[in-house]
């Protein structure tokens, strides 16, 4: 993996929320929650950050990740590309996203444990599934190959 571009924070990991234009649901279909999760997907594997967590909800996204990029580039990057192909793909006309994003840097193992936890109960809380498992947007699914949190973020394992 690539270090980290001049600019940016380091390995420092962020927890990020964006959501929706008007906090309209279009994400909730299927074809524009798994274009988006191919945009994400896209982006880590042009190594512009490390993925540890996300899920999808039907008018935001949570994510847990550490840019490798800009922290500014990285959501660009996400948010931007998933407007492109969903204009291109999918002839969506309207506007997709608000303007903002909110992020906070997880500053310890107990911060990371909290958002991975907050993010995989998203959909649950919203009583869009019965467990995260269950859900089809979101990092809990065994199939999703996801990045390990950073060394300084990794719970001690207490005896």
């Amino acid at each position: 993996m690539a270090a980290p571009r001049r600019g940016n924070t380091g390995y420092s990991c962020y927890f990020i929320t964006a959501s929706t234009f008007q906090k309209r649901n279009i994400l909730q279909s299927d074809r524009m929650a798994s274009l988006f999760m191919d945009v994400l997907f896209h982006c880590r594997e042009q190594q512009k950050y490390l993925l540890h967590e996300f899920v999808v909800m039907p008018d935001h996204f949570h994510l847990l990740i550490t840019p490798m990029v800009s922290l500014e580039r990285a959501v660009q990057l996400i948010k931007g590309g998933f407007s492109f192909r969903a204009k291109r793909e999918l002839g969506f006309v309207y506007e997709i996203w608000q303007r903002s994003y909110y992020d906070r840097r997880v500053r310890d193992a107990g911060e990371h444990f909290a958002f991975r936890e907050y993010i995989r109960l998203n959909a649950v809380k919203r009583g869009l599934a019965a467990s995260p498992e269950r859900y089809p947007y979101c990092s809990a699914w065994p199939e999703f190959q996801l990045d390990r949190a950073p060394q300084r973020l990794k719970p001690i394992d207490f005896v």
